[in-house]
């Protein structure tokens, strides 16, 4: 499994792939991204042979505006036919994260809920 953790935290990406690494198996690859930007380049730099699950944070850089950095982030994934099957799970604290996930037809997990590692878990049932 190949996956891309996308947020502008360093705390928040050594906190998702610490977790990510206890709850899946060891040869899982865990690439990650500071910003929509960069993860946008990840993913055309790994075009031929994409992510399997793409993680992204909502809130980063402001350059989208009125979109989040992590909806724009989003669209490009899906406009690539290489990623139709990719799994794109949104974590964010965004209010609104619920209606973005329908809008986009992606899943999410709320930032205060992916504190337990139960929740990510589930993810991956």
């Amino acid at each position: 499994m190949k996956i891309l953790v996308t947020d502008d935290s360093t705390g928040w990406i050594e906190y998702h792939t610490k977790v990510l690494v206890q709850i899946l198996p060891p040869d899982t690859e865990i690439d990650t991204a500071k910003s929509a930007k960069e993860g946008l380049d990840k993913i055309t730099l790994n075009i031929d042979s994409p992510y399997d699950v793409i993680f992204t944070d909502m809130q980063m850089e402001s350059d989208f505006l009125p979109l989040y950095a992590g909806e724009w982030f989003i669209r490009q994934i899906k406009s690539f036919p290489q990623y139709e099957n990719t799994r794109i799970i949104i974590i964010s604290a965004a209010p609104n994260i619920k209606t973005i996930a329908e809008k986009y037809d992606v899943e999410y997990l709320a930032k205060p809920m992916c504190q337990l590692k139960s929740n990510y878990s589930k993810l991956f049932e």
